[in-house]
């Protein structure tokens, strides 16, 4: 899949050991709306998506993910977006850091949404599925990166990708009119 972005977080070792997390991330859209997390929490928008099972394949972890986090049905895998990769501190004692691997696919999905399977935090954080508008999304999670000191390299990951994403969107827009 071909690289999208590369992030280090300061406070990575540089040379440090490492452990490997494979995680798979999915784009529905529908027009200029798309179907993201919504996290009361950390009041911020991500794309559903989540970890690799040993022995998942990534389309199968993002048919699973995806159904689990927002009920969708009929999710179609359109196209590769492309491979955004993390390195950040790992806060247990069997590596320095942990290399984050995000396999982006864009899809689409029917816009009904059914029965969410959320994991217990995710409950507990208060995440609900919501299709938003995507500009709406970005401009969301900067004002909550902006408000937030404690902001991590999770929202950063997923306003860089919503941004990715609505200037694609933005082309073909122009290539239309």
């Amino acid at each position: 899949m071909q690289p999208l972005n590369s992030t280090t977080h300061p406070d990575a070792i540089p040379q440090g050991s490492e452990t490997l997390r494979k995680a798979v991330r999915a784009a529905i859209l529908d027009g200029d709306q798309i179907l993201l997390l919504y996290t009361e929490r950390y009041e911020d928008y991500s794309l559903p998506g989540g970890g690799v099972d040993k022995g998942e394949s990534l389309e199968q972890a993002l048919l699973r993910e995806v159904a689990e986090e927002t009920g969708a049905a009929n999710l179609t895998i359109i196209e590769e977006l492309g491979l955004f990769e993390e390195l950040r501190p790992w806060y247990k004692d069997d590596a320095d850091n942990q290399r984050m691997l995000s396999y982006c696919y864009l899809c689409s999905a029917d816009r009904q949404l059914g029965e969410t399977q959320l994991e217990h935090y995710e409950q507990q954080n208060g995440m609900r599925p919501l299709w938003v508008n995507i500009h709406d999304a970005i401009a969301h999670n900067h004002k909550t990166m902006a408000a937030s000191p404690k902001a991590g390299m999770s929202i950063q990951r997923e306003t860089w990708l919503l941004e990715y994403l609505a200037a694609r969107l933005d082309d073909r827009q122009e290539r239309v009119a």
